[in-house]
């Protein structure tokens, strides 16, 4: 990481410019197994002292940080973060066959989508976007809400039934376009057509000119560990849903094989 971000980092505690600045603490203490003092870590972050405390106290009391015989290293919690992080990636790394095949026989956008509990919305974790000049387009990372997509809802079908009701219970259901679902009895009814079915279909309903159509993918226990998803302009969807159905089924049901033998291994 630059001096130079780091620099502009220290001059704001709050918003990106500290995030930036506390992903360079993590950095720094990742390269020193013997920890590091606070005057060394003013050397290396070039962040005044009075700042630093500020930054290292509430990640010492979380658990991110240890602080012995005035040094920091990095902490328990910050390890489980970390093993988070790349549970998703060898994750996204088994499904990613799966995921060129899908592309490859279906020639549009394709992604996989997991349920974030704690904003409630789904994360986009993969993605391969379409080569066709009218695509539908997305990138890793993206979120979105879980109740007018097609892997959303996915999701949200097959999510515990406590998560569920706390999530209807809650949520505002935003019209995006006059084809958005906004009721929560139709949505209820939805998310049982999608378990008897095992398809997901959103037509128009976060952007109007675009579809999604999705299947879940099992874990071992029989629970979705995923959502797969194809994306396409509304005109060729229409024009191309039965073909997209049942490849995405076949390749669906292949991933989600897989996925019990790696976790049964």
């Amino acid at each position: 990481m630059s001096k130079e971000i780091l620099a502009s980092a220290d001059k704001d505690v709050t918003g990106p410019r500290s995030l930036t600045r506390l992903l360079g603490l993590f950095d720094v203490l990742a390269k020193a197994p013997d920890g590091m003092s606070l005057a060394e870590l003013n050397i290396a972050l070039e962040s005044p002292k009075s700042s630093l405390l500020n930054l290292l106290r509430p990640l010492v009391a979380e658990g991110f940080l240890m602080h012995d015989v005035g040094r920091y290293r990095l902490g328990p919690a910050i390890f489980r973060l970390s093993a988070n992080v790349m549970a998703v990636w060898n994750f996204s790394k088994m499904l990613r066959p799966f995921l060129l095949e899908l592309s490859e026989r279906t020639h549009e956008t394709v992604y996989i989508g997991v349920l974030d509990v704690e904003h409630k919305v789904i994360t986009y974790v993969d993605v391969i976007e379409s080569a066709q000049s009218v695509r539908y387009s997305m990138i890793v990372g993206m979120r979105r809400p879980l109740y007018c997509t097609a892997a959303g809802r996915v999701l949200l079908a097959y999510a515990p039934e406590a998560f569920l009701a706390e999530y209807l219970r809650t949520v505002k259901l935003e019209r995006h376009t006059e084809q958005t679902t906004v009721n929560k009895k139709a949505l209820r009814e939805e998310l049982q057509n999608i378990v008897e079915t095992g398809l997901s279909v959103s037509r128009g309903e976060l952007l109007p000119d675009s579809a999604g159509l999705s299947a879940p993918i099992f874990g071992p226990n029989g629970e979705v560990i995923a959502a797969m998803a194809v994306g396409a302009p509304l005109e060729r969807f229409d024009r191309e849903r039965e073909h997209l159905e049942e490849h995405i089924l076949a390749v669906a049901q292949r991933a989600s094989a897989l996925s019990k033998v790696s976790e049964e291994e």
